[in-house]
């Protein structure tokens, strides 16, 4: 491994993981994707054990987007996602925690009783506004500046996170990260020839990716898209590494950072997925006692195993798969595990 070639000087953040996660051999399921030929030892990061009800990639980026509240004097966070969104999940317990308001702008229309990630937003206390997809999206910085205003005119004042805590400020929790995992890496021996995760909405990619480049690490980073395309993602990514590079690193050559995004697993669209990709989820719960979500990690590790059947990754020795969590988002899903009965 490379040595350092940007000293990080991290921003203040309030500890709210439990880290470091374990970086864990698939030996298992690597044993099953081998070929004739050989083929990579599979590793798993496992973010999805960074707390128990907070868990997931999102905390990593939270501990400073917290700290960052903290350090302006805010007592309210306002952020937005989908209905089952693992980020809104996780800032709501992260209010909890501190003591702060927690305001939710969620997608979607909301009847009956409440269910994975909506039930424990609505257990820790934070207060939920729903908006049909349409509303949601063409008037997303109007609501967001509507909830604000709510809050200042009585006296409170909140900090906006965008969707998934993915910007210049989040970007840190996973350069943070990525100097663990590689920590993590070098003590078993080996730099890891490829890391993998899941790209919903951009940051977790975009901390990985730099924060590679930035600990000179040979190491290529894919995200494998569960939304829209290669190029939106490959934009976003350089989006919030110059956002990042404004405040931090002026003059940083954003274009030279090697932005590696697979899109050929999305499946149905955002939230849905298909059968094989259900499939694959209770193949790694039964393989390695490791539990997936339909939305995010199941659809990338998902293609991870259809691209180790395809050869893709003959030539590398050792690849890592990031879980960034996702639990709860599981069980909404649970009419499509039909085929285990």
């Amino acid at each position: 491994m490379q040595g350092r070639t940007i000293p990080i000087d991290y921003p203040t953040k309030i500890d709210l993981a439990r880290l470091p996660t374990p970086l864990q051999p698939l030996n298992r399921l690597t044993e099953k994707y081998s070929t004739p030929h050989g083929g990579p030892r599979i590793w798993i990061k496992r973010d999805d054990l960074t707390e128990s009800g907070m868990s997931g990639n999102k905390l990593r980026k939270l501990e400073f987007i917290a700290g960052a509240a903290r350090e302006r004097g805010c007592d309210t966070l306002i952020t937005c996602g989908g209905i089952q969104s693992n980020h809104c999940r996780t800032t709501a317990l992260v209010g909890a925690r501190l003591g702060l308001r927690v305001q939710l702008i969620l997608r979607g229309e909301h009847s009956g009783s409440a269910d994975g990630n909506l039930l424990v937003d609505q257990l820790a206390g934070a207060s939920c506004a729903f908006y049909p997809p349409r509303e949601y999206f063409s008037r997303q910085a109007e609501l967001f500046e509507h909830w604000r205003e709510f809050y200042a005119q009585r006296g409170h004042k909140a900090l906006c996170i965008p969707t998934g805590a993915s910007d210049g400020l989040g970007i840190w929790g996973y350069i943070a990260g990525s100097e663990e995992l590689l920590g993590d890496c070098r003590r078993e021996g080996f730099e890891p020839d490829q890391i993998i995760c899941a790209s919903g909405s951009g940051g977790t990619q975009a901390g990985l990716t730099l924060g590679c480049h930035l600990l000179g690490a040979d190491t290529r980073v894919t995200g494998f898209a569960v939304c829209d395309s290669a190029e939106y993602f490959q934009d976003k990514v350089r989006e919030d590494v110059a956002e990042w590079a404004a405040e931090h690193s002026k003059g940083f050559a954003v274009d030279a950072l090697d932005v590696s995004v697979n899109a050929d697993y999305i499946g149905p669209g955002y939230a849905m997925a298909d059968e094989p990709v259900y499939r694959t989820i209770a193949e790694v719960a039964q393989l390695e006692g490791v539990l997936l979500d339909p939305v995010y990690t199941g659809k990338a590790f998902h293609g991870l195993l259809q691209e180790l059947h395809r050869g893709r990754y003959q030539h590398c020795d050792n690849l890592v798969f990031v879980h960034t969590g996702g639990h709860f988002g599981l069980f909404p899903h649970r009419e499509h595990f039909g085929f285990l009965q």
